[in-house]
């Protein structure tokens, strides 16, 4: 049976060797793996919560890539922009945006950052910087990429990290976006986060090569694969590429492959895929391979895990009784922020049909 992403090192089934050593410090080795619980543990209450009905539309997890979710973000300023999928959720637990505003905009009430107009999935917050996902793939990327332009122009510092799936190659705004970068050397990474899938096409009918991150080379900047299943390995690559944007060194494309242990969605059951691969992945879980790692140095224990559970869910508990307990964005409140005052009003006052175009008594329409 062929295994979607077996090709880094054979995707081994615990967290880098070679990083020992006093490479990563012990603080920073738990708080890459407290952050990968708490993704964890957030996105498995939401996918309850979604199963319950709590709140309408659809949510795409990313249960199963935390250790690239995490490794890739956890090195960022408050300056810095993340330029996040729709799978990308949790990039603004990885940026501090509040947890209660994140739930208030799952159930798109008004104390939601966009006020109620992008639920659930696409979640931004301009405080932080962390662009709101648009429903059109690759978008962000070349959002994110100005941004990076704009940094570049201003001499300042800031990186920006654009997130996209690997099904987001296949379009022109992700190969236009790293072309642009690259000529410009602007300070931007790009991180493809294979999952093996592109909503149900294996990534073997999405492209010939075997790393994505050879594609980089067409347009001149460095290309990195790494295990994305790894957090060590992740955050070492990123913290290597951060430091090159920052010093005017320009693009980097890092190939972070993993697996998402669920569907696409909540409203897609994955039939696609073979159990036996899907077992192959449970094995190789990001967040066991990063307790085997840290329990032989005494750096994790089953009652840490089990404290720091517990605080995740008592704080979700308070978030979600806050974004249920908030009112819901009014219909006639869409407009704002979108018109000026005065088109607002009369948008908002537009009759739906026309007094000089009226039905006559036989059903024909008459012009008065």
């Amino acid at each position: 049976m062929a295994i979607a992403n077996d090709t880094v090192g054979n995707v081994t089934q615990k967290v880098s060797d070679g990083q020992r050593g006093g490479k990563l410090d012990a603080t920073l080795l738990r708080r890459l793996y407290a952050y990968m619980l708490k993704c964890r543990v957030v996105e498995e209450r939401i996918r309850t919560l979604f199963k319950q009905g709590r709140f309408k539309g659809n949510y795409y997890a990313a249960v199963g890539q935390e250790a690239t979710e995490v490794g890739a973000t956890l090195d960022l300023l408050p300056e810095d922009t993340v330029a996040p999928s729709h799978r990308n959720f949790v990039s603004n637990i990885m940026k501090g945006t509040p947890l209660p505003l994140m739930f208030a905009h799952l159930y798109g009430r008004k104390a939601s950052p966009d006020q109620g107009r992008s639920s659930p999935s696409h979640c931004g917050y301009a405080p932080l910087n962390i662009i709101t996902p648009a429903s059109t793939i690759a978008a962000q990327l070349s959002i994110g990429t100005g941004i990076a332009l704009a940094s570049k122009m201003q001499r300042k510092q800031n990186v920006v990290v654009a997130l996209s799936g690997e099904g987001s190659t296949s379009l022109g705004t992700w190969h236009e976006s790293i072309n642009f970068a690259g000529v410009l050397k602007l300070p931007i990474i790009f991180v493809v986060e294979n999952n093996g899938y592109a909503e149900s096409l294996p990534a073997s009918m999405q492209t010939a090569v075997e790393d994505f991150s050879v594609k980089a080379q067409a347009y001149g900047v460095p290309g990195v694969a790494v295990d994305g299943n790894d957090v060590v390995a992740v955050y070492t690559a990123m913290r290597e590429a951060i430091d090159r944007a920052r010093s005017g060194g320009g693009a980097t494309l890092l190939e972070c492959k993993t697996y998402r242990l669920y569907g696409h969605s909540e409203i897609d059951a994955a039939k696609y895929r073979d159990p036996a691969e899907v077992e192959y992945w449970k094995a190789r879980d990001p967040i066991s391979a990063m307790e085997r790692y840290l329990k032989p140095d005494n750096l994790w224990s089953e009652q840490w895990k089990e404290e720091l559970t517990g605080d995740f869910n008592r704080e979700l508990d308070e978030a979600i009784a806050f974004a249920e307990n908030s009112p819901s964005a009014r219909g006639d409140e869409a407009l704002d922020h979108v018109y000026s005052f005065s088109i607002r009003e009369r948008e908002l006052e537009r009759k739906t049909w026309s007094p000089q175009f009226e039905r006559s008594s036989d059903g024909s329409h008459d012009l008065h």
